[in-house]
């Protein structure tokens, strides 16, 4: 059985960081579900694109996945910080060792919800005095790797991050396959350990 991905997402989540994480993952063959926490069936992005999500919050309740994972973006970062069920479900997943995922402003969340304390994280560079405010330990990395927490910069960070948690939960050489496959290593530098070696871009 495939291994489960449960991204949360909102309006004015960011639609870059949203959609290239859940298409890279599909693609690493793990079955992901979006969950909207508006519990309808659409959000609205960051840049005003509609998304059809596959599910509401609600829908979703009580159920485990392999990882949890959050894209940022505002209005949305800031709804995932304030939205109770969205904190129930991380501090249920990080109890079970469970992989939890944050890119951009989401590690906010992380915040509000008491999860990974101090820990170490990246984030979008705007957030970072948050962060670090709140005990973290700070890391300038593109993609961060702390215990079962992965956590990422921004828009232009997200294949990385995704590609990091598909290492993850399917191993390296099947996220380097997807990377390559994208043509991923050609344009962005990957991770150390989805990198092919030395010499590579």
């Amino acid at each position: 059985m495939a291994k489960s991905v449960l991204i949360i997402a909102s309006d004015g989540s960011e639609e870059i960081e949203l959609i290239t994480t859940a298409d890279v993952l599909r693609r690493a063959g793990l079955e992901v579900s979006i969950a909207g926490i508006q519990d309808r069936a659409s959000i609205q992005c960051a840049q005003k694109t509609s998304l059809n999500v596959d599910t509401s919050l609600c829908g979703i309740a009580g159920r485990t996945f392999d990882a949890v994972v959050m894209p940022g973006g505002q209005p949305g970062t800031n709804q995932l910080s304030e939205d109770a069920r969205v904190g129930e479900i991380l501090r249920r997943h990080e109890a079970g060792g469970k992989l939890l995922g944050a890119i951009c402003a989401a590690p906010l969340a992380f915040k509000s919800h008491g999860i990974a304390k101090g820990g170490t994280v990246t984030s979008y560079p705007s957030v970072k005095n948050e962060l670090v405010a709140a005990g973290y330990n700070y890391s300038d990395d593109d993609v961060c790797v702390w215990e079962n927490v992965v956590t990422s910069r921004g828009p232009g960070t997200a294949f990385a991050f995704a590609l990091k948690i598909a290492e993850r939960l399917v191993g390296a050489e099947k996220a380097r396959s997807v990377g390559s496959d994208m043509l991923v290593c050609c344009c962005y530098k990957l991770p150390h350990s989805l990198s092919h070696g030395p010499g590579a871009l």
